[in-house]
C-alpha cells in the first residue's frame, strides 16, 4: 500500500487533469481552496486526516450540475480511482459518502450520513460558496449558464424542491437568498461559523452596493 503523501499527490494529479476544462468556479483551483480550508479546520476537529483530505479533493470530481444532473458519476469515478490505488474499503466507502452527502441541494434535502470528516469539508466547501469568492463564484456560474444579472420582477424561493433548485434558471440575484445567504447557520465547526461570519456580511455589504447602484442611488 502507498503512503499518504504519496496518496494525496496521485490525488491531486488526478483532479487537476480531470478538472483542467472545468468552468471557473468549479476547477481545479475551487478544489485547492476547499483543500487548504478543509487543513485549517480539520486542525480543531478530531478527524481522520486522510478520509478528509480525500474528500476535499475528490467532493466535485464529477459535479452533477455539468452531467445533466446525474449523481452518481462523481462517486462512481472517485471510487473507482481509489480502488485502483488500493485504499482500504472503509476509506473509499467514507469518501463516498461525504461526496454523495455535501451539496447543499436546495436547503429542504435531508442529508443521509453524518461524520465529522464531512462536517469539515462540507464546511470547506461552504466557506467557499460565500464572501468575496463565493460572489464571483456566483455570477461566474450565472454566466456560463446565460442568466439574467438581476430581475425585480422575479423573487427568489426558498420553499423549492431538489428537483426545482436543480432546474431553476432564476437571476444569479436570487442565488444569493436561495442559498448563499443561509449557509453561514448552516456551518457544522466553530471554526467554520466564525469564518463565515466575515464572509457573509461582505455578502450583505455587496448586495446593498449592488441594489443601491441598480436603483441609481450609488
Amino acid at each position: 500500500m502507498i503512503s499518504k503523501e504519496e496518496t494525496i499527490n496521485k490525488t491531486i494529479d488526478f483532479v487537476k487533469k480531470n478538472l483542467a476544462n472545468a468552468e471557473g468556479g468549479h476547477d481545479w483551483f475551487h478544489i485547492e481552496r476547499v483543500y487548504t480550508n478543509t487543513q485549517l479546520i480539520s486542525k480543531t476537529e478530531p478527524v481522520n486526516e486522510l478520509i478528509a483530505t480525500l474528500g476535499a479533493l475528490l467532493h466535485d470530481i464529477a459535479d452533477s450540475k455539468f452531467h445533466n444532473g446525474d449523481e452518481s458519476i462523481g462517486p462512481k469515478i472517485a471510487r473507482e480511482f481509489l480502488f485502483n490505488l488500493n485504499i482500504d474499503s472503509v476509506v473509499i466507502e467514507h469518501v463516498i459518502n461525504i461526496i454523495e452527502n455535501i451539496s447543499f441541494k436546495g436547503g429542504n434535502e435531508a442529508q443521509k450520513f453524518k461524520s465529522a470528516e464531512l462536517d469539515v469539508v462540507q464546511d470547506a466547501d461552504r466557506l467557499d460558496a460565500i464572501g468575496a469568492i463565493g460572489i464571483a463564484r456566483c455570477f461566474n456560474y450565472g454566466g456560463f449558464k446565460n442568466r439574467q444579472l438581476y430581475n425585480p420582477e422575479i423573487k427568489p424561493d426558498l420553499n423549492m424542491s431538489k428537483a426545482e433548485y436543480k432546474a431553476s434558471t432564476a437571476p444569479t440575484i436570487n442565488h444569493f437568498y436561495e442559498k448563499l445567504l443561509l449557509l453561514k447557520d448552516r456551518m457544522n465547526t466553530k471554526t467554520g461559523k466564525r469564518l463565515a461570519e466575515t464572509r457573509h456580511q461582505y455578502m450583505l455589504e455587496f448586495l446593498n452596493q449592488f441594489y443601491n447602484e441598480w436603483e441609481g442611488k450609488s
